[in-house]
């Protein structure tokens, strides 16, 4: 089945030329045996503007389209990615106190739609996600935000862990949401400018990322059920957050 045409941007010349205008391009797929210069200006392009680059075999690239694709397709993002320190920026002279969210591995984007939504709704200012291992901010993650993603700053970054640094040098503390944690949810100070990393469900918060964060919290849960959905997770940790610093006005 073919992907709609107006989510795709096929052929060598048209992809450099959504790159150099600076449309939004959630990732490009290229034939893994793709070669010469204009290849080599779209890598360069890509990286300049941080898409992920997938190299495929080309009935991947056949199966996807029907036009003539010169062995290089972009897939358009439905939202413009900011640059994380812009937006620290922009949020702390706006005078509000940071209150971030990073997923770590969500790949489903109708959670991803759900969590933008609870995200918006609880005053959080930005999302940070991985340019590679995230679901696509497409039109089903639009449909399932209900215009939330349209309302809140998007931040891809090329490396999780750069983006846990460049937090800490700006004063915000990192807390990640695990299953098995010292600290409760209610017990972390959300009232100061942190940002919650939220990982998948099956595997959790990557380990490098555990240890790079300030604190570590579980969700206090009745007997031994212990599987929530991601999104409804959040949506619990950003309640709390909002309800702690309502009281500390």
């Amino acid at each position: 089945m073919f992907q709609s045409k107006k989510n795709i941007i096929a052929g060598r010349n048209p992809v450099i030329e959504a790159l150099k205008s600076g449309q939004p391009i959630d990732k490009i797929m290229m034939f893994k045996n793709a070669s010469g210069d204009v290849i080599q200006e779209i890598r360069a392009l890509a990286k300049e503007g941080n898409v992920p680059v997938q190299h495929v075999p080309n009935e991947k690239l056949n199966s996807l389209t029907n036009v003539q694709h010169q062995g290089v397709i972009a897939f358009k993002s439905s939202i413009q990615y900011q640059d994380l320190q812009q937006v620290i920026d922009w949020v702390v002279g706006s005078g509000e106190t940071p209150l971030f969210l990073m997923l770590d591995g969500v790949t489903d984007v109708r959670n991803i739609g759900a969590i933008a939504r609870s995200a918006v709704c609880t005053g959080a200012q930005a999302i940070i996600i991985p340019d590679k291992g995230v679901g696509a901010m497409n039109e089903d993650a639009m449909k399932s935000s209900a215009g939330a993603l349209e309302r809140i700053q998007i931040c891809r970054v090329n490396s999780l862990l750069k983006a846990l640094d460049t937090l800490h040098l700006n004063g915000i503390k990192v807390f990640t949401s695990e299953m098995k944690a010292d600290k409760r949810l209610f017990e972390v100070d959300m009232t100061e400018p942190c940002c919650i990393v939220m990982g998948n469900e099956e595997k959790g918060v990557q380990q490098y990322m555990s240890k790079s964060a300030d604190a570590r919290f579980t969700i206090p849960m009745h007997g031994d059920f212990d599987s929530l959905n991601v999104s409804v997770a959040t949506g619990m940790i950003l309640y709390e957050a909002m309800k702690q610093r309502m009281q500390a006005k």
